[in-house]
């Protein structure tokens, strides 16, 4: 897999792209926000498969990674993992709300790394897959989720969400009112049963919420996991 590796250090870079090319990636060095955006251009390596995932450091010396990972969002699907040492959780909100698929927080374990890169890469596969039926929708009060074209409105306003965000609020949605446990999510959502993909979870949670602006919509069953209680009207 060619994966783009945007860190503007280039000892943390050169050991770590040293890791991941034991583990078999191909991997490209961009310095800086202007470097990440041009590598994810078609012209930019003709002939080469697109990457895999881009592993993006927030603390670039031309622009905020915030800003990049945006910019990345609208030139490219391909999954994007945050990698900062920022770790309050409304950091994490923000990087998701602005297309991040995942969140890895400093100083981080490498086997932590190599799961999330697999996992993001295995959900992305899977979401690329054929599409249901077209008229394939599910309805539940003002919330509309449009499996086919991953699509989900609010009183039929468009709400914006991540691959994995999409995952999650569908999985939940197609059987409303039942307690999904954390593990069961994970390995679905996820496609893994690494017990570290805990966090993600709760982030992606909070962040649906946020976006959909229906706090209530998730239901957190302590100890046990989620579900989704159906709005009313």
């Amino acid at each position: 897999m060619r994966l783009l590796l945007v860190e503007d250090d280039d000892h943390v870079a050169a050991a770590l792209s040293a890791v991941l090319a034991r583990h078999g990636f191909d991997v490209v060095h961009a310095r800086n926000g202007e470097e990440a955006l041009h590598a994810v251009l078609p012209a930019a390596h003709p002939g080469k498969a697109p990457f895999g995932v881009v592993l993006l450091d927030l603390g670039l010396p031309d622009q905020d990674g915030y800003q990049v990972c945006g910019k990345l969002r609208k030139l490219t699907s391909t999954p994007v993992i945050m990698v900062t040492a920022r770790s309050d959780v409304r950091s994490r909100i923000h990087g998701l709300n602005l297309g991040a698929d995942d969140y890895v927080v400093k100083p981080y374990d490498t086997g932590e790394l190599l799961a999330r890169i697999h996992a993001v890469s295995r959900r992305t596969v899977t979401g690329d897959e054929a599409p249901a039926a077209a008229d394939d929708a599910l309805r539940l009060g003002p919330v509309t989720i449009e499996l086919p074209t991953r699509r989900v409105s609010v009183d039929g306003v468009e709400v914006p969400l991540t691959r994995k965000e999409f995952d999650l609020l569908a999985l939940l949605a197609q059987r409303p009112g039942v307690v999904f446990r954390r593990e069961q999510i994970i390995s679905e959502v996820w496609r893994t049963n690494w017990e570290g993909t805990g966090r993600t979870l709760e982030v992606h949670v909070a962040s649906l919420r946020s976006k959909l602006r229906m706090p209530a919509l998730i239901e957190t069953v302590r100890g046990v996991g989620y579900r989704l209680v159906v709005p009313v009207g």
